[in-house]
Order: structure tokens, then sequence, then C-alpha cells
């Protein structure tokens, strides 16, 4: 009899492969009709899985919990996507865990280590920073995906990422290749060495090059959601309208600044031009269409879970591995 994976399933049920383990998670930010659909086709194949693991896997195999920081974050969602793909070719059972953006990954990850067992940890969308801590008694290899693991302590840390410094001096350059010198910078916190701080550095950089200055008024933090953009963006511009470019740290960024633009009575890129990092496939399709610094989300998936399977099995070193991204002109700039 043949043994389905979820990605047979996913196909079958005409769904993605995330909302399968989504439920088999239980996860309630499935509807109703869609998990019973899901769930008759693994019927129908007489698919066995649990609330954790995907697919059918043997009980002595290694399992990966892949932690992803940002619920609703549509470039994280299609990262581990992508991860679960190259999982399934592998026969690897992996448990994908979604948090908060507030919340604590490291902690997360602990807990998971103490009450399952986890043979490696890949992090999505986290934060590199003091709470790392907790995790300094766990001799478990761990990957970071899209934030540089390299000069931190955790000696069984691994990363893959893109070149935030100089993808963000990159996305600054076109808007100032196109006139715009009067620019903002919406994103995270600048401080440390994670990828809000490495972007908020080529920013700097690009305006620095073009003989401008990145000033402090114009660097606005926020969570990275189109909600708290929109309301950062309304206060920002009724203090700064003088302001003609934005780089925004994350496309979901940008959706909330321009959506502020639009109800402010400006016109987006006549009046203000703007440019965010992900290249989420949204993006394409909006009024005017995103610029953006598209990551490369499948080689950062293939190569995470590379890295891992080969400190895993191999006793490999951690590897941190730079990617480059593209910047992509569409109808924003």
């Amino acid at each position: 009899m043949k043994i389905y994976t979820i990605r047979d399933i996913a196909e079958k049920a005409g769904v993605s492969v995330t909302t399968v383990s989504r439920v088999l998670n239980h996860r309630p930010d499935v509807s109703k009709d869609t998990q019973q659909r899901v769930e008759r086709v693994m019927a129908e194949c007489h698919f066995v899985g649990n609330a954790n693991a995907r697919g059918l896997k043997q009980a002595d195999s290694e399992t990966v919990a892949v932690i992803i920081r940002g619920r609703q974050n549509p470039f994280l969602n299609a990262l581990a996507e992508e991860m679960l793909q190259c999982a399934d070719r592998d026969q690897a059972a992996v448990i994908l865990e979604y948090i908060d953006e507030k919340a604590d990954e490291f902690r997360h990850a602990l807990m998971l280590s103490h009450s399952r067992r986890i043979s490696g940890l890949i992090f999505v969308g986290s934060r590199i920073d003091e709470r790392c801590r907790v995790l300094s008694g766990v001799n478990i290899p761990m990957v970071f995906a899209t934030v540089s693991a390299a000069g931190t302590p955790m000696e069984r840390a691994a990363s893959v990422s893109m070149d935030d410094r100089a993808m963000a001096c990159a996305a600054v350059e076109a808007l100032l290749a196109r006139g715009r010198k009067r620019i903002a910078v919406f994103g995270g916190n600048r401080q440390g060495t994670d990828s809000p701080a490495l972007r908020a550095l080529g920013a700097r950089e690009a305006m620095e090059k073009g003989g401008w200055q990145l000033e402090d008024s114009r660097y606005v933090e926020t969570r990275f959601t189109p909600a708290d953009a929109y309301e950062a963006a309304r206060d920002f511009f009724s203090r700064c309208p003088d302001t003609d470019g934005v780089f925004c740290m994350s496309d979901l960024v940008a959706l909330g600044v321009i959506r502020a633009l639009k109800d402010l009575g400006k016109q987006v890129p006549r009046d203000v031009s703007v440019i965010g990092i992900d290249g989420i496939e949204i993006g394409r399709y909006l009024i005017p269409s995103l610029s953006t610094v598209v990551q490369p989300a499948a080689e950062i998936a293939r190569q995470s879970m590379q890295v891992l399977y080969d400190m895993m099995q191999h006793g490999a070193p951690g590897k941190h591995i730079t990617l480059p991204g593209k910047v992509e002109i569409r109808e924003s700039i």
C-alpha cells in the first residue's frame, strides 16, 4: 500500500503543505470547510499523523522543530512551507510551531526540548539578543533562518540569511537614484546585530554615500504588521510631510505605509516612493505594485535544512551562510 506524505495530502486536498500541518496541529486559523476537506483526504489515504509530527515516520526518526516568530507574516509562512517541502523530500519529521511576534522563541524552544524528542531546531524570523542565553545548556544543533548568528557565543548554532546590510543599502540607493532625498526608514529596533539593526546600518550607509544624512527624526520604529505601520505612518507624516521616500524593513510595513499615505491624500509614487523587503507575492498585485528586495526564500529554506541535517547526522560544525537578495523595481517607485 502506498504511504502518503503530507505533500501528497496537500495536493489531493488542493491546499498548501502549511495548511495540512495546521490541521494536524489543530490550529484555529483554518476554516471548517478546509479542515473537513483535509481530514477527508487523510482518511481516504489512510494517512497517519499526530498533533505534532508530519506524516508517517518511524518512531525513532529524528525530529526537527521549526519555530516561526510571527503568525501573520506571509514571507515567514512561505519560508516555513518551503522547509516542509524540503523535509518531505528527505522523509524527515518536523514540528511546526507558530508564536507571536512579541513572544520569546528561545524559552519556547527550551520548553520543547524538555517535552519532546527534538534533534534539531530552526528559528524563523528570530532576533538574536540576550534572551538566547537560556539555550546555553541545550545540546541541540540549531539554525537561524533569515538572521545571521555569526559572532554569537552559541557553539551549536548556524545561520542562513540574506545580506541585510547590503540589500538595505541597495534599496535606499534605488530611492536616491530616482531623486528622493528626504527619506524615512520604517523598521525595528536599531540596537544590536540582528536584521533590523543591519538594515538600519545599510540605509544609513546609502544615504551617506549619496551625500545625505539619515535623520533620527525620520527613523520610525514599528512592529512588522500593516496595522502598526499604518498608525505609525499617519503620525509620522503629520510631523514630517516633506518626506519623499520611504524604505520599509518588510513588505508588510510597506502595505501599512502606502495605505496611510493614500488616506492622507498623498499619491505613491508621485509624492512619496516606497520600497520594502521580502518579496511577498501579494506585493505584485497591489496598486501600485510594490518595489521590494526579494529574499531567496527557497534557497534559505533548502540550505537551512541541509546545514541542520549535516550537524545532526554527521556532527558537522555550524556554518553561517549569506545569500544575495534581488531588488525589484515596480510601480511604487
